[in-house]
């Protein structure tokens, strides 16, 4: 059989598996956004909201079509990204807060091993920049847990509501800074309360722009980039409003897009761009009872708070200028939880061995030099586990609509089981046709609760009370 031209060069164009393995350690950038929608991104067919350089940075690199987060809200997911875990084995999650608050006494705890202290102690200059939401006290902060910096906000940008604000969503729908109350630290400092929130996206990036510039050319690095947006209230700068044809939510998606082109042209300015390993996500789908103001999971089924896929598969982008192929597009599983394994991996070290870890190594999927090796996936609401994947085919032990709908909760004995491959809606249940697939995915659900242990709840203390 002959072998066209295209697919010659395309294979001499792409690094094999040896090579790739070999490389030098790079600079580690994950982008990570809030509330992000599945089909929010002009490469994921949005057809109104324009994302050039996020168009650009999936053609020169690899864009992923099954991606999942650890959870379907903000701490847990983080707490995920952070130390290749289920948040269920560190705490950072519960069915009866779902996030931290301010009045939170609780967070990470000091013996987990964040990715960025995974990466420092491999000689890494780490930063963080952005939201946080994994403790706003002192012991719980970026700085006491692997960032040799930060500048962004410790918690959502909706929390810390002043009484002078109106009642209800009214706050949120047609917002002004005044109205929540949330603090900007740099380090452990205040500088600035409330955080104006109309140019956070722009200082965010400034932010990261200058981290680039100063660490460029000595150690490798680890930055962090954690948008506030598009999780609600929205805000954007002047110089956006009013640029897209989707109203409010297209124009802070279109600065957040406008933020990965200043970032990579950074990377690319600075002559690291062949050093520099960029990741680009969000830690949940759209929250989507803000109609307008929220975004969308696309072809996905739900969003924000449910373990529907559009609660919990991410757009995923992954950028190496000649390490990771351009122009892919992936189809196998990846999660949040294997960027934590494969970071160290490529930093040339080994994932912690004594403990629990979730996630897998991807450095063949990135590479082209063979599949993702996660075949599986576990979808936890708070501390329940509502459904698992295995393969095409996932099983619903409940269901659940969303944060801000009515609850409609139900719990399925045979589960519902849908084979996403050819229904990625989740519209057809298929499990009267698979009773061996539910028998096999009932084993996987059972493995995984083995090992799961009791630790203390991080989200449920508050200060001053129980």
């Amino acid at each position: 059989m002959s072998v066209s031209p295209m697919v010659l060069l395309l294979s001499s164009l792409a690094p094999t598996a040896s090579q790739a393995q070999d490389a030098p350690r790079p600079n580690v950038v994950i982008i990570f956004c809030d509330d992000l929608g599945y089909g929010d991104l002009g490469c994921y067919g949005n057809p109104t909201i324009a994302t050039p350089n996020l168009d650009r940075m999936a053609a020169e690199g690899q864009r992923w079509t099954q991606f999942y987060v650890g959870a379907s809200v903000c701490t847990p997911s983080r707490a995920a990204l952070m130390t290749g875990r289920l948040p269920v084995r560190s705490g950072l999650c519960s069915g009866e807060r779902r996030v931290l608050f301010p009045d939170s006494a609780g967070g990470i705890p000091a013996s987990e091993i964040t990715l960025a202290e995974a990466l420092r102690d491999l000689g890494y200059d780490t930063g963080m920049v952005g939201k946080w939401h994994l403790g706003h006290l002192p012991p719980y902060l970026p700085t006491s847990n692997g960032f040799d910096s930060y500048f962004g906000i410790p918690y959502s940008n909706d929390m810390d509501r002043l009484p002078s604000a109106p009642e209800g969503r009214a706050a949120i729908t047609k917002p002004r800074v005044e109205y929540f109350n949330v603090p900007l630290l740099r380090g452990t400092e205040v500088v600035e309360r409330p955080a104006d929130q109309r140019t956070i996206t722009r200082r965010y990036t400034d932010e990261a722009v200058r981290f680039i510039d100063e660490h460029k050319g000595g150690n490798p690095f680890f930055l962090y980039l954690a948008h506030s947006m598009p999780h609600v209230p929205l805000f954007r700068s002047d110089e956006y409003e009013g640029v897209s044809r989707r109203g409010l939510y297209g124009d802070v998606i279109e600065e957040i897009d406008g933020s990965v082109g200043r970032v990579l042209d950074a990377i690319r300015e600075g002559g690291i761009s062949e050093e520099t390993v960029v990741f680009f996500t969000s830690d949940n789908g759209p929250w989507l009872v803000f109609g307008r103001q929220g975004g969308t999971a696309g072809l996905l089924r739900n969003g924000k708070g449910s373990t529907w896929e559009g609660g919990m598969r991410e757009p995923f982008l992954a950028w190496w200028p000649g390490t990771i192929p351009a122009g892919g597009m992936v189809r196998d599983l990846g999660a949040t939880m294997d960027l934590y394994v494969t970071s160290i991996l490529l930093a040339g070290g080994t994932p912690p061995g004594d403990r629990a870890i979730d996630g897998v190594d991807l450095r063949p999927a990135f590479f082209g030099a063979g599949p993702s090796p996660r075949d599986s996936m576990l979808y936890y609401r708070g501390t329940e586990l509502y459904a698992a994947r295995l393969g095409p085919y996932k099983a619903h032990f409940i269901t659940e609509e969303a944060y801000g709908r009515d609850t409609n909760r139900e719990a399925h004995d045979p589960p519902v089981l849908y084979h996403l491959e050819h229904d990625p809606s989740e519209r057809f249940d298929v499990s009267a046709e698979h009773p061996g697939v539910i028998a096999d995915i009932r084993a996987l659900v059972d493995a995984h609760r083995e090992t799961v242990e009791p630790v203390p709840n991080q989200l449920e203390t508050r200060i001053g009370g129980e």
